[in-house]
């Protein structure tokens, strides 16, 4: 089952969501802006976004629990978060990988496609190239 986050998820999500500040837990779960994918009562995945230029919507986090990767459950959360958007009137929808990660032909299996990205190349935050993705929806 998917829902949108609850403050009672807050232990699961940090189970599975590293990089969220703790902070920005409490916006996520009053904005609507996170979802939990529950099996057997355990959270076992999350996808949060944000509004790219206010008005884009931007999955800026899609994560499944390793034990249950593989199995279609990512691709329900993204089906999921890409049918609440459309019904919200949003017609384009957003996500970004890291060029050295495999996520980018799951996005790109999904209808996803590459339209930019960026390095960030400043001492202390360097990463690999930041690949920008975009769908209609």
């Amino acid at each position: 089952m998917i829902r949108l986050v609850e403050l009672k998820d807050k232990e699961s999500w940090y189970s599975l969501d590293k990089h969220l500040p703790e902070a920005v837990f409490d916006e996520k779960v009053a904005c609507k802006q996170g979802y939990v994918y529950v099996k057997d009562e355990k959270v076992i995945g999350m996808l949060r976004y944000n509004l790219f230029w206010d008005n884009t919507p931007f999955c800026t986090m899609l994560f499944i629990d390793s034990t249950y990767r593989s199995k279609g459950y990512g691709k329900q959360m993204i089906e999921y978060w890409e049918q609440d958007m459309k019904s919200q009137g949003y017609g384009m929808i957003m996500t970004s990988t890291q060029v050295d990660e495999d996520a980018q032909h799951f996005y790109r299996k999904l209808g996803y496609k590459d339209c930019g990205g960026f390095i960030v190349d400043i001492p202390g935050y360097e990463q690999p190239m930041e690949m920008i993705m975009i769908k209609k929806i």
